[in-house]
């Protein structure tokens, strides 16, 4: 019989983007004289906790004396952690729904302003282990439980060690306390979780860094939002390129490389490409970018590259031909629609489509060669399947047909392979 798998998740700086007690502190202190020292020291304790520089209890001793907090900014600070989700793990609550018995947060922050939080995503809350705090009559915070095995150093394998769980547990965190499950042999996998903050110390010795909890479910083969990791994506910026256009890729968790020149190191992995003003694309090297999805261009593309060679690929080409000083936003942004939407708005070789995002399933894009009758054998496919087509649109231009289906979230695997078998297909691929 199959082993349970259990997954172990961090809280501060894994499932919030922050850390809640520097967060608290802000809040509690915000009228102190000496607020900006005493945050900067709660900070460095942090830290020096999670890069396994200091002993937690000791850490969490000395900021929870810093923080001079009560339960009313405990209610603050709720409001404010609950806005302040990993997006990653924002857009993937359909997994928690469907794995809550599987699910365990495990944290040495606190159950009082953790269990608002993931409760919010179907987490169990008998599933939530945390330390809690402890209060005087009038609601002021004054210590902590310190029975509590999470309060400790080392406290998470001791807890682990109790519950004596059955099954194969992986755990997903940032910091040293994460790690130390791994070290105890007691978690079959540890991913160290960077896209709030990345810690070397832990990165170094962890079995697989996970920029985003997308990946962690990629790799595990576990259903997620998005079919394929952003930061799997492979973005080449080359040339003269504002650091505004970077800006809006890294924001979107791409992996970004900006070059002077398309190296053939990049051909082969390449997704998207941004070309400076005055870059020109090598035809022999678009030949053989058999992955690559859309070209974003800073200026006119004319004599820059060959149009026809990128349609007749399915590739997607943005442009400026005005030379607008926008252009730095304008065009990043239409790559980016593509990307995650499938809309060729404004795009200057690719029937123009735009499209909201429809939730609950699942957006496959087809192109092919505008010959008569592939979207009878599209449909052909998906009824073959038994498929529940959401929605579907199709437009066509003298070389090619674009065609967007959504479909219902429960489908067979064997499905694409049938999508991509179909005569004068171009490309395939699917969205979210």
């Amino acid at each position: 019989m199959k082993q349970k798998n259990i997954y172990i998740i961090d809280f501060d700086s894994t499932f919030t983007q922050v850390e809640a007690l520097d967060e608290l502190a802000r809040i509690s202190l915000k009228k102190h004289p000496d607020k900006e020292a005493i945050f900067k020291k709660i900070e460095d304790l942090t830290n020096l906790a999670m890069e396994g520089k200091l002993s937690f209890g000791e850490s969490l001793a000395q900021r929870v004396k810093l923080l001079e907090a009560s339960e009313d900014h405990l209610k603050q600070l709720i409001t404010r952690l609950k806005k302040k989700v990993s997006k990653s793990f924002s857009r993937n609550a359909e997994f928690f729904k469907k794995h809550a018995d599987q699910v365990l947060i495990v944290s040495g922050g606190f159950k009082e302003f953790i269990t608002p939080v993931v409760s919010q995503y179907h987490i169990k809350k008998e599933n939530i282990y945390a330390n809690t705090f402890v209060t005087t009559g009038d609601g002021k915070i004054i210590d902590y439980d310190h029975s509590n095995p999470l309060s400790e150093e080392g406290g998470k394998v001791k807890l682990m060690q109790h519950l004596n769980l059955e099954g194969d547990l992986y755990g997903i965190g940032d910091g040293y306390s994460d790690f130390q499950l791994r070290e105890s042999g007691m978690i079959k996998k540890f991913f160290a979780f960077t896209e709030n903050i990345s810690r070397e110390s832990i990165v170094s010795r962890a079995d697989h860094v996970t920029p985003s909890f997308d990946e962690f479910l990629y790799v595990n083969n576990l259903p997620r939002a998005i079919s394929y990791p952003k930061n799997r994506i492979l973005c080449l910026a080359i040339g003269d390129i504002p650091e505004e256009s970077l800006a809006l890729f890294k924001k979107d968790g791409l992996s970004i490389r900006h070059k002077t020149s398309f190296e053939d190191k990049y051909v082969k992995d390449v997704h998207m490409i941004l070309l400076g003003k005055g870059e020109k694309m090598d035809p022999e090297k678009l030949k053989i970018a058999l992955k690559l999805k859309t070209i974003g261009y800073l200026g006119n593309t004319l004599s820059k590259m060959d149009l026809q060679a990128c349609t007749a690929m399915g590739i997607v080409v943005f442009e400026d031909p005005k030379n607008n000083p926008r252009n730095a936003n304008f065009i990043p942004k239409r790559m980016l629609d593509f990307m995650n939407k499938g809309t060729t708005y404004l795009s200057v070789n690719f029937p123009n489509l735009q499209l909201p995002r429809i939730d609950a399933s699942h957006r496959l894009i087809h192109v092919h060669h505008n010959v008569p009758g592939i979207m009878a054998q599209i449909n052909t496919v998906f009824a073959k399947h038994n498929i529940n087509i959401v929605g579907q649109f199709l437009m066509t231009n003298s070389l090619i047909g674009y065609a967007i289906t959504d479909i219902n979230a429960e489908y067979d695997k064997d499905l694409f392979k049938s999508l991509k078998k179909i005569e004068h297909t171009i490309k395939f691929r699917v969205l979210y």
